[in-house]
């Protein structure tokens, strides 16, 4: 009996000089950084070290539970929430607008345009949008939650516009073919191919920005984060405690909800 050796499958392709050179190049500049940064990291080792990291910690035991300032807090965590799901919401709104001249749907130019804006609006971090907005807006959490859509909308408008360029052309094109409109093409065929990664990518940028509206309130945008940036400059260390687990508390159950609505949707 004689193997067909066309039934075989094919041996599996060879790193590529290129790909040697990357990862050569990586492990280089990881190799550098750590020589040429300062890091003592005996000092991490040392018995000082040890006692002055325990004290610090005792200090911040037990957390603060009067009823007046859990109110407090517990109106600071729906002020975190709150920045965070408007923010998201937002920025998907603005990111599908801009994901489709990005894809390519009006042209070479706009597709080249759009996506410059979206590199430019995601690259600066959102503690430097709310610093600047904070001097248009003023403190609060108004300035927060443009700088959360403002950064997040360049993320979303990148990866949107991605999904849409990965769909397969063959449904929209047989609608057009069939007499349909270009836009009626598009919301029956191609777009719901993309909708289930885009929620996901939505719900995903949605957990980071909790804990982005957390830290923004270092700069004075509100939340959770101005609470614990107030009470810190105080060395208020029990009260801080009381912010920090309800930060963590609302960093869990975000991620646990929506972590329960992505396992839905792939249902």
């Amino acid at each position: 009996m004689k193997l067909d050796h066309r039934a075989m499958p094919a041996p599996p392709p060879l790193l590529r000089a290129s790909t040697l050179l990357l990862l050569f190049g990586l492990l280089a500049l990881v190799v550098a950084s750590f020589a040429t940064l300062p890091l003592q990291w005996r000092a991490f080792f040392t018995l000082d070290a040890v006692r002055t990291t325990s004290d610090f910690l005792q200090g911040f035991a037990p957390p603060e539970m009067a009823p007046n300032f859990l109110r407090k807090v517990g109106n600071g965590t729906a002020e975190t929430l709150a920045m965070s799901a408007l923010g998201t919401l937002l920025a998907a709104l603005a990111g599908i607008a801009l994901a489709l001249p990005a894809s390519g749907r009006f042209g070479a130019a706009a597709r080249a345009a759009t996506r410059m804006l979206l590199n430019a609006s995601r690259s600066i971090p959102e503690l430097v949008w709310a610093s600047i907005l904070l001097v248009a807006a003023g403190l609060g959490p108004f300035a927060g939650t443009l700088a959360l859509a403002l950064h997040t909308s360049g993320v979303l408008g990148r990866l949107f516009a991605d999904a849409l360029e990965n769909t397969s052309p063959q449904p929209e094109a047989v609608l057009r073919i069939n007499g349909s409109s270009a836009m009626a093409a598009f919301f029956y065929a191609t777009l719901p191919q993309a909708i289930p990664q885009m929620m996901s990518y939505t719900l995903y940028r949605w957990e980071n920005n909790i804990r982005a509206a957390a830290i923004l309130g270092v700069v004075g945008a509100g939340g959770l984060g101005q609470m614990l940036k107030y009470h810190l400059s105080l060395f208020q260390m029990h009260q801080a405690a009381t912010v920090i687990i309800a930060m963590l508390l609302l960093v869990a159950m975000v991620d646990a909800f929506s972590f329960a609505l992505r396992r839905a949707m792939m249902r």
